[in-house]
C-alpha cells in the first residue's frame, strides 16, 4: 500500500501544492490551506472495484435537450443583453464588483421582477437581515408575492428551502459566507467556496434552477477564492463603476450561453438602478466645445457600439521625468502611443507631463480607440482643438501606420444618430460605397492624420 500526499491551496488565488509556505504566484505567506489528509490508496497494480455506473457513452447525434436551452427575460434588457438574451434555465451565474457598487440591489431589483413574471424566486442572504433586505425592497418597489426571502448561511438548510419551495430562480448573497457544517473550515475559505458552489451547481443542473452566486472581490479586482469558482459556473459578470460616478457597467468575461463582449450600462439613483439605453449620449452629455486635447472615439463593445470622449493634457514637465496619468484606458498603450507620436511626428513628448483620462468614468480599452488617443495628445500639445462634430477610428502601430478596424459601419451608424457629421477612418477600413450621413475621411498614418487635422 502506498501513501498519497496532502495537498494545500493558497486561499488568495488557487494555487495548489504539496506543502504550505510561500505561494510561488501571489507571493503571500500564510494563505496556503490543507484541503487532502493523508490516506492509504491503493498501490500500483492492485485490484480497484468495478462499480456500477450510471452513465454510458451515447452518439452526440441523439441527445436530446430538454429546458437546458430555455431563456427567461430578467425584466432588465441590458441584463439580458449581457447574459445572451435572457436567463438559462438551470444556469450558474456569478456576478462579482467592488463593495458597496450596488451587486445587492442588482439583484434584488432582478429578483423583485423575476417573481412578479417567472416565480416563485427565492432570495437568500448571509450578510443581510430580513428588515434590512424589505427596506431596500420598499425603496425598489412593491414586493411581489413570488417573491421569498430567507436569511441563512447553513447550506444544508439553504438546500432544504430549496426543496420544500422549488424556486425558479435562486439567488445567493454571497458564496462568501454561507457553509457546510460537515467542513471544520471557516465560511469564505478555499474548501467552503469549492464545496459550497459545487453543491449549487448540481442542484442548478438537476432541478433546472436559475442561480445567482454574488463573490467577493479582492484588492486587485478579481473574484476572491479559487479559480476554481469561475471554472465552475456556467457565467462570470462583473459589475464595475467609479463611485463618484453615477454610472454602472456589467460586463461579461465568461459566458457559455452567449458572447462575453456585451455589455449593459446602468445609473444608480435614489430608486435604484435605471437602464442606460444610449450610452454614447450619457457620456458625451457634458462634452466641452472647442477644447484642445478633446476627442471622441467610437469604440465597439460586442455588438454596441459606444461614442465616449477621450481627454489629454499635455504639459512642460516641472521636474526631470516626466509624469504618465492615465485613467479609463491601459497605462502601457498610451505609453507606447506617446513614444509613436514622438518618433513619427517630431513632438517633444520626452520633456512633456501627460494627463489621458476617458471622461465620465467610461473605459477606452480597443486598439481602435488609439488615434483617438494620440490626436487627443497632439491637439493638447499643439494647444489646437479639432472639429467638434469629428469623431476619429483607428488602431495604430508601432511605425505609425493607422490599421484597419472591425465593426466600422456600426461605429458610424451610431455617430451619425448622435448629430455628428465627419469621421476619420484608416485608410484600409475606408468605405468603397456611400450612404453615410457623414463625411468620412481616411488616413494612413499618424503624421498624415495631425497634418490634416491640426495643421502643420
Amino acid at each position: 500500500m502506498a501513501r498519497d500526499r496532502s495537498v494545500y491551496r493558497c486561499q488568495e488565488c488557487g494555487l495548489a501544492a504539496p506543502k504550505p509556505g510561500t505561494c510561488p504566484d501571489c507571493a503571500r505567506v500564510g494563505t496556503f490551506v490543507q484541503l487532502v489528509e493523508e490516506r492509504a490508496v491503493p498501490a500500483r497494480g492492485a485490484p480497484r472495484g468495478a462499480g456500477a455506473t450510471s452513465s454510458r457513452p451515447q452518439p452526440l447525434a441523439e441527445i436530446r435537450v430538454e429546458g437546458d436551452g430555455h431563456r427567461t427575460s430578467s425584466g432588465m434588457a441590458e441584463l439580458d443583453r449581457v447574459l445572451g438574451g435572457g436567463l438559462v434555465t438551470g444556469s450558474l451565474v456569478l456576478i462579482g464588483g467592488d463593495p458597496g457598487i450596488g451587486k445587492s440591489t442588482l439583484l434584488l431589483q432582478v429578483s423583485l421582477l423575476l417573481g412578479e413574471r417567472a416565480g416563485p424566486v427565492l432570495y437568500v442572504s448571509g450578510e443581510e437581515s430580513a428588515g434590512q433586505v424589505k427596506l431596500r425592497a420598499d425603496r425598489l418597489g412593491a414586493p411581489p408575492k413570488g417573491l421569498y426571502f430567507v436569511a441563512e448561511t447553513d447550506l444544508l438548510a439553504v438546500l432544504a428551502h430549496v426543496e420544500a419551495l422549488k424556486p425558479r430562480v435562486l439567488i445567493v448573497d454571497s458564496i462568501q459566507t454561507v457553509f457546510l457544517p460537515g467542513l471544520e473550515s471557516a465560511p469564505g475559505s478555499v474548501s467552503q467556496v469549492r464545496e459550497c458552489g459545487a453543491r449549487l451547481m448540481t442542484l442548478a443542473k438537476g432541478h433546472g434552477i436559475a442561480t445567482f452566486l454574488v463573490g467577493h472581490v479582492t484588492k486587485e479586482g478579481a473574484i476572491a477564492g479559487p479559480r476554481v469558482l469561475e471554472h465552475l459556473v456556467d457565467t462570470v459578470l462583473y459589475f464595475e463603476g467609479e463611485r463618484h460616478h453615477a454610472y454602472r457597467v456589467v460586463r461579461a468575461v465568461k459566458n457559455r450561453f452567449g458572447s462575453t463582449n456585451e455589455i449593459g450600462v446602468f445609473e444608480m439613483g435614489e430608486r435604484g438602478l435605471t437602464e442606460v439605453p444610449n450610452p454614447s449620449g450619457f457620456f458625451l452629455a457634458e462634452r466641452p466645445k472647442d477644447a484642445a486635447g478633446s476627442v471622441v472615439v467610437a469604440s465597439l463593445e460586442g455588438t454596441r457600439p459606444l461614442l465616449v470622449e477621450i481627454q489629454a493634457l499635455v504639459t512642460p514637465a516641472g521636474f526631470g521625468t516626466p509624469r504618465r496619468t492615465v485613467l479609463g484606458a491601459d497605462y502601457n498603450r498610451v505609453c507606447l502611443l506617446l513614444a509613436v507620436l514622438e518618433k513619427r511626428v517630431g513632438f517633444p513628448l520626452q520633456s512633456q507631463d501627460a494627463f489621458v483620462n476617458v471622461a465620465g468614468g467610461a473605459r477606452a480599452a480597443e486598439p481602435a480607440a488609439d488615434l483617438g488617443l494620440v490626436l487627443a495628445a497632439a491637439s493638447s500639445y499643439l494647444d489646437r482643438p479639432l472639429r467638434g462634430d469629428l469623431v476619429v477610428v483607428g488602431e495604430v502601430g508601432l511605425a505609425g501606420e493607422v490599421r484597419a478596424v472591425t465593426g466600422l459601419d456600426a461605429r458610424l451608424k451610431e455617430a451619425a444618430a448622435l448629430g455628428f457629421t465627419g469621421a476619420v477612418v484608416p485608410q484600409g477600413s475606408l468605405p468603397s460605397r456611400g450612404g453615410y450621413a457623414l463625411d468620412v475621411q481616411g488616413v494612413g498614418s499618424v503624421d498624415e492624420a495631425v497634418k490634416v487635422l491640426l495643421g502643420p
